[in-house]
């Protein structure tokens, strides 16, 4: 099973982006899901995450730039991504919270340039 992630691309300093990520019921009945981010040479962090209640928690850097939300008739998870800057290009993952090795996919390139 893999999580995959969609909505990347080229976007300017300033610029807005939203990533989808579809899971199937019985994931997205998970008690916590998230957004991961992996830069290059870096190791990958968590971004946010949003619990089955509704409950959200950021990554103390991006707190009031990224929201993620969720939509349980879809079982997708979004994250808003706002005035986005050059260090936030990454690939984007989604996952459980903590995650599980089998359920990465090939996450969605986010690229900040102008």
């Amino acid at each position: 099973v893999q999580l995959q992630a969609s909505g990347g691309g080229l976007v300017q300093p300033g610029g807005s982006l939203r990533l989808s990520c579809a899971a199937s019921a019985s994931i997205f009945s998970m008690i916590v899901m998230g957004w991961y981010r992996q830069a290059p040479g870096k190791r990958r962090e968590l971004v946010a995450a949003i619990t089955n209640l509704g409950s959200t928690n950021y990554a103390d850097s991006l707190k009031g730039r990224f929201t993620i939300s969720s939509d349980n008739a879809k079982n997708t998870v979004y994250l808003q991504m706002n005035s986005l800057k050059p260090e936030d290009t990454a690939v984007y993952y989604c996952n459980l919270v903590p995650p599980k090795d089998n359920y990465w996919g090939q996450g969605t390139q986010v690229t900040v340039s102008s």
